[in-house]
């Protein structure tokens, strides 16, 4: 399982903290029961949406394939030629 990143971690924290100040506010509950089914909703909520919160991705930059040189299937032979490198057959001169 990776990593929650630092957004994952900030999103989830946030929204468990507001979203239990808003439900003790609006049900007014004062009951040991209440606090624990309101802080238990608020926990599920948090780890929602710090689920949904899309992580980095890792992408490589336009630097890294522009260098990055292309492999070929057997070690110490040249990539094929595309083709797009190819002349066209009626194009080549006649033997």
């Amino acid at each position: 399982m990776p990593r929650p990143t630092a957004a994952q971690l900030s999103y989830g924290s946030v929204t468990v903290v507001l979203s239990t100040l808003a439900m003790l506010l609006l049900f007014r509950t004062g009951s040991g029961i209440g606090i624990a089914a309101v802080g238990t909703v608020a926990l599920a909520l948090g780890l929602a949406v710090s689920v949904t919160v899309p992580a980095k991705s890792r992408r490589p930059t336009a630097k890294a394939a522009r260098t990055s040189a292309p492999v070929s299937a057997h070690r110490g032979t040249a990539p094929a030629a595309r083709d797009e490198d190819r002349a066209p057959v009626s194009a080549q001169s006649p033997r």
